[in-house]
C-alpha cells in the first residue's frame, strides 16, 4: 500500500462521516493481495482490528498473514505464538482453508535470536515470490471474482424468491416483512440445507437485513430455475474451459513480475535490504577488520589446494557449504568476495568470504554491495580514487 493510500485510509478512519470498514471492503474487492501484520510479542486483536478483518469477508483467498519480529522469542515460544495467532484469527476469519502465515523479522536489524534464521530467510523469500508473482495470477484472480459474483447472484435469487413466496397476498404484509427480516439468520440456514450451499456464499446477515428494510417483498421476482441452471452450467463446465485458455495464454506470454520501487534491481526481495552492525564493523578503523581472524582463515585456505595463490570455486564451495547457509546466500557471499570477478578466490578474498559467512551466522544482514572498508587491501588499488 502506498503512503498516500495509507494516509487516506487513516484520515477516513478519523472522519465521522465515513464508515471505515466499508472503505476497507471497497479496497479489498479491488486489490490483489491483503497482508495482515502481527508482532510476535503482541498478538491481541482489538475490536477495531477485528471489525477491519471482518470487512475482508469474501476475499479470504487474497489474505496473507505476516508474523513479524519473530526473532524476539525462542523456538518453543514461537510455536505457542503461532498457535495462539491461528486460534485468534479463526474467530474472525470464517474460512475452512488454513491461512498462509509468513514468519520472520522483516527489517534490516540483527536478529535477537538466530535459532530460526534459516526459517526466517526462507519465509522472506516465499513472501517476496508471492508478491512478485501477482501479475502472473491476475487473470485467475479475475476469474475467481467472477465465480464469487455468480455464486452470490445465485444465493440472492434463492433469498429473494423465498421472501416473496412467504409474503401474504392481502393482509399483514408489513408485519410479515418484519418477521422475515428478523428470521433471516434462520432462513439462511434453511436455504443452506435445502440447496447445499456453503455459508460463506451468503451475504452478511446484518447488512442484508438493513438493505431489506427498503424493499417491498411482494415486488421481488420468483425463482427462475432455467437461470439457476445456466449459472450452474457456467460454474461446472465453462469455467474449466476458461481456466485451460488462461493456462495456455500464460505459457505463451513472457513472465510478468512486479516492478518498481523496492522490487527493482533485486532477485531476493526488499525484505533483507540494508545491513546491521555486522557489516559496518571496522568502518572507522584503518586496519582491515578481517585481518584479526585471517590467520585462522589462511590455515583453511591452504588445505583447499590453491594453485598460483588461488582456489577454484569448486574447492571454495566445499568449505563454504559447511556453514549450512542457503545456496542463495552463499551465492551472494561469493559475488561479494570475488572482488576481481575471476571466478577464483585468493587468500584475502577467501578470508573475506569467511568473514561474510560469520556476519550472516551472527544474525546480521549482508550488504548489497561490498563496503570500501571490507575490500581486501590488495584489491583496493584497483578501485577508482575519489576526487
Amino acid at each position: 500500500m502506498s503512503p498516500r493510500v495509507f494516509r487516506t485510509l487513516t484520515e477516513l478512519s478519523l472522519h465521522p462521516g465515513y464508515d471505515f470498514c466499508q472503505v476497507l471492503q471497497w479496497f479489498a474487492e479491488r486489490v490483489d493481495r491483503i497482508i495482515l501484520l502481527f508482532d510476535a510479542h503482541k498478538l491481541d486483536i482489538s475490536d477495531e482490528f477485528s471489525e477491519a478483518i471482518k470487512a475482508f469477508r469474501g476475499q479470504d483467498d487474497k489474505i496473507r498473514v505476516v508474523l513479524n519480529k519473530a526473532d524476539q522469542v525462542d523456538t518453543q515460544q514461537l510455536m505457542r505464538v503461532y498457535g495462539a495467532l491461528m486460534w485468534s484469527l479463526g474467530k474472525v476469519i470464517n474460512t475452512p482453508e488454513v491461512l498462509r502465515v509468513y514468519i520472520g523479522s522483516f527489517w534490516a536489524q540483527p536478529l535477537q535470536n538466530t535459532d530460526n534464521r534459516r526459517l526466517f530467510e526462507a519465509e522472506a523469500q516465499d513472501l517476496f515470490r508471492d508478491i512478485q508473482s501477482l501479475p502472473q495470477k491476475a487473470a485467475v484472480r479475475k476469474l475467481n471474482d467472477l465465480i464469487k459474483r455468480a455464486r452470490l447472484a445465485k444465493v440472492h435469487a434463492y433469498i429473494i424468491s423465498y421472501l416473496k413466496k412467504e409474503m401474504p397476498n392481502v393482509f399483514g404484509k408489513e408485519s410479515k416483512k418484519r418477521e422475515l427480516i428478523f428470521r433471516l439468520p434462520e432462513i439462511y440456514v434453511q436455504l443452506q440445507r435445502e440447496y447445499q450451499i456453503s455459508a460463506g456464499d451468503f451475504p452478511e446477515v446484518k447488512a442484508m437485513q438493513e438493505q431489506l428494510e427498503n424493499y417491498d417483498f411482494t415486488k421481488f421476482h420468483s425463482l427462475k430455475p432455467k437461470l439457476i441452471e445456466a449459472v450452474d452450467n457456467m460454474l461446472s463446465n465453462k469455467i474449466s474451459s476458461l481456466m485451460s485458455l488462461i493456462s495456455q495464454e500464460e505459457m505463451n506470454t513472457p513472465t510478468q513480475m512486479v516492478q518498481g520501487g523496492a522490487f527493482d534491481g533485486t532477485t531476493e526481495g526488499p525484505f533483507n535490504q540494508g545491513y546491521g552492525e555486522g557489516a559496518k564493523e571496522g568502518a572507522d578503523e584503518e586496519e582491515w577488520v578481517v585481518a584479526k581472524d585471517k590467520p585462522v582463515y589462511d590455515e583453511l585456505f591452504y588445505t583447499l589446494s590453491p594453485i598460483n595463490g588461488k582456489i577454484s570455486g569448486v574447492n571454495a564451495k566445499k568449505e563454504m557449504v559447511t556453514s549450512k547457509l542457503p545456496n542463495s546466500v552463499l551465492g551472494k557471499i561469493w559475488k561479494l568476495a570475488d572482488c576481481d570477478c575471476d571466478g577464483m578466490l585468493d587468500e584475502e578474498e577467501f578470508a573475506l568470504a569467511k568473514h561474510l559467512i560469520k556476519i550472516k551466522l551472527d544474525g546480521y544482514e549482508l550488504p548489497n554491495s561490498l563496503p570500501l572498508h571490507l575490500v581486501p587491501p590488495s584489491h583496493r588499488k584497483s578501485l577508482p580514487k575519489a576526487d
